[in-house]
């Protein structure tokens, strides 16, 4: 059985490689790699698997699901720079891309403990842009 939770955060960020020149930059990676940052209103859906409780016909308890998303993500990224306030995203380039994985590897163990298995990450960044990641790089 899989369940799948949604948060919601904001959050800055540019795109850039910082052993280019700002002309590069922008050729590769346009409006995103402005000096002066963008932001997004960001969903995740994170999905976990197991088996349903016979006593509660959870696979999880979403409310304690929340409350560890909160702890590990969305209060460490919530109108945050991802470039400059993250601490585990610090030396990343802010691809939607690295996001999910470094959210991945916060979530895992942590989600492991309340009895299921993290099976996917989703990351809406824009209506047009969606990552998915199935963990394992």
């Amino acid at each position: 059985m899989y369940v799948t939770r949604r948060e919601c955060f904001n959050a800055a960020h540019r795109v850039y490689n910082p052993k280019w020149s700002d002309k590069k930059n922008n050729e590769v990676f346009g409006a995103c790699a402005n000096p002066n940052w963008h932001g997004h209103n960001y969903e995740l859906f994170v999905t976990v698997k197991g088996n349903m409780n016979k006593d509660t016909g959870f696979v999880v308890d979403l409310r304690a699901l929340s409350v560890l998303i909160k702890k590990q993500i969305i209060d460490k990224v919530d109108h945050k720079n991802f470039n400059m306030d993250v601490p585990f995203l610090k030396g990343q380039m802010s691809s939607t891309e690295n996001i999910i994985v470094a959210f991945w590897e916060q979530l895992e163990k942590p989600i492991a403990k309340l009895g299921c298995k993290l099976h996917s990450l989703k990351l809406q960044e824009t209506e047009n842009n969606v990552a998915e990641y199935f963990g394992g790089k």
